[in-house]
């Protein structure tokens, strides 16, 4: 278990995605990410049924938890959030973002993620109005708005899906931090930040360059323009 705590909502924090990093060197992707002076890392974890598509479960986070001392900031992206958490806080993610599409009752799970230590977060996917997180988002220490259907890394940023990101801070005031995934680099950065986005997930704009601290730099720099 970890019990690292989620910086405080405001400031710009990169969180680089491992989804578009190496698979067969995740220890040593994440230890020049961390060289490059980030908090956080992010591990999205698909299990082929929400998502089409398949990543990695807790006992591939026990093992990259030896090597870094980074916050782990999960998503699960997942149809039974509430089944695997433990275990996955048990294996050192010190941060829970779920779906609001997969659980009725999303309250108890964020409450549960807060009895046994880790922070939570929900996310919503392109499609799915604000509306829909109005209640819990408030109890939550961060909210994730996806600007990419959520998958495969890749994607093209999508406009409409980021402007939600201004209703959601609205929603949750200065005290909760506000998380973008999906098409963020230096170009788009800069949008979401000014909708009011303080947490930005950044796969192959930071894995898919020689210079992992430079892209991590800029990102940061066109964020806080």
């Amino acid at each position: 278990m970890s019990n690292k705590k989620l910086p405080k909502a405001g400031s710009i924090q990169v969180s680089p995605s491992i989804l578009s990093a190496d698979f067969g060197s995740l220890a040593d992707e994440i230890a020049q990410v961390e060289a490059a002076g980030v908090e956080m890392v992010h591990l999205d974890v698909m299990d082929g049924h929400f998502v089409p598509n398949i990543t990695f479960g807790p006992p591939v986070v026990k093992k990259l938890r030896k090597y870094s001392d980074l916050f782990f900031d999960s998503h699960l992206m997942i149809t039974e959030p509430g089944k695997y958490a433990e275990a996955f806080v048990e294996a050192g993610v010190d941060n829970i973002t779920f779906h609001i599409e997969t659980e009725k009752e999303p309250e108890k799970l964020i409450e549960k993620l807060h009895s046994i230590g880790c922070s939570a977060g929900i996310t919503l996917n392109p499609d799915t109005p604000v509306e829909t997180i109005k209640d819990v988002a408030p109890l939550c220490d961060m909210v994730l708005v996806m600007t990419v259907n959520p998958g495969f890394g890749g994607q093209s940023f999508m406009a409409d899906a980021a402007e939600k990101i201004i209703t959601v801070r609205e929603l949750v005031g200065p005290d909760i931090r506000v998380e973008v995934d999906g098409g963020i680099d230096a170009e788009t950065a800069p949008i979401v930040a000014g909708y009011g986005a303080d947490t930005l997930v950044a796969g192959n704009a930071i894995f898919n360059k020689p210079d992992r601290a430079a892209a991590i730099q800029a990102i940061q720099q066109s964020a806080k323009v």
